[in-house]
């Protein structure tokens, strides 16, 4: 698996129910949670860029995010929240307690993606 991940996707990880764009989408996203929940010693490198979760995404149009813009923006926070760098390695268990504990846990969630169109699944719980 390619361990790159943009640091946001730690906060969508987390609320994630098997709603999104589309099947093949969620099918692919719920895969790649379980793969790293079974490891979770393994070692991430954040990355402001797409991922393996964005293969499957309407939004990820020939490599690129058709809303690199928006989404930059909550990855750049999630790494100032949680004191972290682009290109850091960090293990996906660290990561994981970082965001709930510094973005989730610290209330400022909605802060940082409140206008993302997922918005009403993150804020339910």
């Amino acid at each position: 698996m390619n361990n790159y991940l943009r640091p946001h996707h730690g906060m969508c990880f987390q609320f994630y129910e098997g709603k999104g764009y589309s099947e093949d989408f969620t099918d692919h996203m719920g895969r790649i949670i379980r793969e790293m929940e079974a490891d979770p010693a393994q070692k991430i490198q954040l990355k402001v860029e797409t991922d393996i979760v964005c293969e499957n995404c309407p939004n990820n149009e020939a490599g690129v995010c058709s809303t690199a813009d928006k989404v930059k923006r909550y990855d750049e926070a999630v790494l100032k929240a949680c004191d972290l760098a682009e290109g850091e390695e960090i293990s996906f268990a660290e990561f994981t307690k970082l965001v709930r504990d510094k973005i989730i846990n610290a209330g400022i969630r909605s802060d940082i993606c409140g206008d993302c169109s997922w918005d009403y699944i993150c804020s339910a719980k």
